[in-house]
């Protein structure tokens, strides 16, 4: 008869990438497996220059649905998005060194393009709604005043990490250590 190998109580995933569909999808699959299996704590040791809104926004909600505690550590730049990627964790931690950086959402148009004033005001409110999400989420998972949070998208502020324990962004400044022995998974990405 086969011993079953037991189901770790933490593990470590590392997430080094811009937040886009394809790296959304992948640390959503790796959250899901250690969900089904029963993991206790996982701890999102995390470094990103932001990227997709939606994808961001999809990450925060399934992040805070999951079962088990989730621990996020900043161990380089939680830029953008990232943020409220980050905010999802219940306990969090920044390496010494690590800084968040706050912008606006911005808006890609590709190709040269006719606008109308219909187009720009469709534009506007998007962007608005977006600020909106984000901002609500930094109201409710930090310190951060709800009367300071446009100014940081409209100045592109970015806090290091003493900063971001003294708004309640982290509980701590706290360098990552891995225990030995303790699982860990590093989503790598095509680039």
């Amino acid at each position: 008869m086969q011993q079953r190998t037991p189901t770790p109580q933490t593990v470590y995933i590392i997430f080094d990438a811009e937040i886009s569909q394809a790296t959304a999808e992948s640390l959503l699959a790796t959250m899901a497996t250690c969900a089904t299996n029963g993991v206790k704590t996982v701890c999102l040791a995390m470094s990103t220059s932001g990227g997709d809104v939606t994808q961001g926004i999809t990450l925060y909600n399934a992040l805070r649905a999951m079962p088990f505690e989730l621990i996020t550590h900043n161990i380089g730049n939680v830029d953008s998005i990232g943020n409220a990627v980050f905010l999802a964790g219940r306990k969090r931690y920044a390496a010494r060194h690590s800084t968040f950086m706050f912008h606006g959402v911005s808006w890609n148009i590709p190709q040269p393009v006719a606008l109308e004033d219909k187009n720009v005001r469709e534009i506007i409110a998007s962007i608005e709604r977006e600020h909106d999400r984000i901002g609500t989420i930094i109201k409710e998972r930090t310190q951060i005043a709800a009367a300071d949070i446009p100014e940081l998208f409209r100045e592109a502020k970015t806090k290091h990490a003493t900063d971001a324990v003294s708004c309640g962004i982290v509980d701590e400044i706290r360098e990552l250590q891995v225990p030995a022995g303790c699982p860990v998974v590093t989503l790598t990405f095509k680039r």
